[in-house]
């Protein structure tokens, strides 16, 4: 077992990556949490593989699981969702000292989060993350949010777990579209940060070659991550590297309302199409985004979007949380390993928001 422990003064955790951890996860749980209660969040497809697997093993550590299961996918990470969880969360009259368990990919992190971070105030939650994505990227640093009609994530807070338990072999049920989304994910970090990883992701034959190499992948990233949010918890400052083509991604996952393009498919070509607009304008190194492309198409991830809207991408990044007032923060390449936040004046942003 790798484990990692963020460092975080009153809110520090630690985040465990073990093959099997899930077939222990009532004993570790006990490590951290001596109440009775437990709600398990988790969405209707994970629940089908895992969902009464999981209770069963808590509650052989002697608690009372409750299960609330939302229906997959991001079109449930909204208010309406938050709303019912709230509810039975009320129903199964859930105090300030029980426990929630996220299990599932993002939308059920972010969500199920939410919910723990809002109801009676605060109750403490681990996160389970059973997706790639998950598992190297939104379980950790407890960034947690819902989604409104007119952009992602911008109800949320900043709500740290008791633990994160990150399990390998939950990626065995994980659909090849799935593991290629959290890919777009992995190359972010390599892009950012680490030259190596990104080597390797460039060498990696095919995804069984990846998965046989996926602790590594998953310990490198989380390792990125912990890093950065121990320097900057609140995402005002070296946090924002992390969101590197965000902007962009986001702003294609709505255009097409959430389903056409999943989360990493939207990073992975954010990415791209900001580090070409860069490079021509020479701040990015020449290459580096067709080494990205590349990349990109190896894991099957888009590099080209098809019929979209500048002006509409733009009207949508106006509204993202790197804005502030009069400019808004973007993170570009220097070169691959190596990125930088550039505040630019949003009448500028087009420059390198364009995507046609």
């Amino acid at each position: 077992m790798k484990t990692l422990n963020m460092n975080l003064e009153e809110n520090s955790y630690s985040i465990f990556i073990e093959k099997g951890i899930m077939n222990k996860i009532g004993e570790r749980i006990s490590d951290i949490y001596s109440g009775e209660k437990i709600v398990l969040i988790t969405d209707d497809n994970v629940n089908k593989f895992y969902g009464d697997k999981i209770c069963e093993n808590i509650k052989k550590s002697g608690y009372n699981v409750f299960k609330i299961v939302i229906k997959a996918g991001e079109k449930s990470k909204n208010i309406n969702t938050l709303n019912k969880v709230y509810l039975k969360l009320a129903k199964f009259k859930i105090t300030r000292s029980d426990l929630i368990v996220t299990l599932g990919g993002g939308v059920v992190g972010d969500l199920g989060g939410f919910a723990a971070a809002t109801f009676l105030r605060g109750i403490s939650y681990v996160q389970i993350p059973t997706s790639l994505l998950a598992q190297i990227d939104s379980s950790i640093g407890g960034k947690v949010a819902v989604d409104l009609e007119v952009g992602k994530n911008l109800v949320g807070n900043f709500y740290q777990p008791k633990a994160v338990f990150i399990d390998p072999l939950f990626l065995e049920t994980l659909e090849k579209k799935f593991l290629h989304d959290g890919m777009g994910e992995v190359i972010k970090y390599g892009a950012i940060r680490d030259k190596v990883l990104f080597e390797n992701l460039e060498k990696y034959k095919d995804d069984d070659e990846l998965i046989e190499n996926i602790e590594y992948v998953i310990h490198t990233c989380c390792t990125i991550k912990k890093q950065v949010v121990e320097n900057d918890e609140k995402d005002n400052g070296e946090r924002m590297i992390l969101n590197f083509g965000h902007t962009i991604g986001h702003a294609v996952e709505e255009f097409f309302n959430y389903e056409k393009f999943t989360h990493g498919e939207g990073v992975a070509y954010g990415m791209y199409a900001i580090s070409k607009n860069s490079e021509k304008m020479g701040i990015t190194k020449e290459g580096t985004s067709e080494r990205l492309k590349n990349v990109i198409k190896k894991y099957e991830l888009p590099h080209v979007i098809g019929k979209i809207e500048n002006e509409k991408i733009y009207e949508i990044a106006s509204l993202d949380k790197k804005n502030r007032g009069s400019f808004i923060n973007l993170i570009l390449l220097k070169e691959i390993g190596d990125c930088f936040i550039k505040e630019i004046d949003n009448k500028e942003a087009c420059k390198y928001l364009s995507v046609v």
